[in-house]
């Protein structure tokens, strides 16, 4: 569960993001590929290359549900319902590699604001990015 602090952190984190979401989704799914090899298996039709539109066109989708949930931390069940059907049901991608993602997205972060990524903000946005998984793989159950 988010504290209040947490949801502070967490906040005022991606309000570092800016309009660079996708960006930054982008670059941690690159990263996932790259460390995470067996990831690329659900993108057999992506052109995964460094740069490529269709990793920059996802990235976009994952900072734009991140921006939701962001928005919605209160609910993020209800916020991302959708995606999570999506995850499940259609495209069944296996769970855990949104924990792979999150701490791809966790890199990324750090790197882009190193002064801002303290170890409490840190610890705030692997609750926050957890919680989001939890969500995605709910309907697995």
């Amino acid at each position: 569960v988010l504290s209040p602090e947490d949801k502070n952190n967490v906040k005022a984190a991606w309000s570092k993001v800016g309009g660079q979401a996708g960006d930054y989704g982008a670059e941690a799914l690159e990263r996932m590929f790259l460390s995470f090899p067996t990831t690329k298996t659900y993108f057999p039709h992506f052109d995964l290359s460094h740069g490529s539109a269709q990793v920059k066109g996802h990235g976009k989708k994952v900072g734009e549900a991140l921006t939701t949930a962001v928005n919605h931390m209160d609910d993020l069940p209800g916020a991302l319902s959708t995606l999570s059907d999506l995850h499940a049901y259609k495209l069944r991608v296996d769970p855990v590699n949104f924990k792979l993602l999150s701490h791809c997205l966790l890199v990324t972060l750090a790197c882009h604001n190193p002064g801002e990524f303290t170890p409490a903000v840190h610890a705030s946005l692997d609750k926050f990015l957890a919680s989001v998984s939890t969500v995605l793989t709910s309907k697995y159950r």
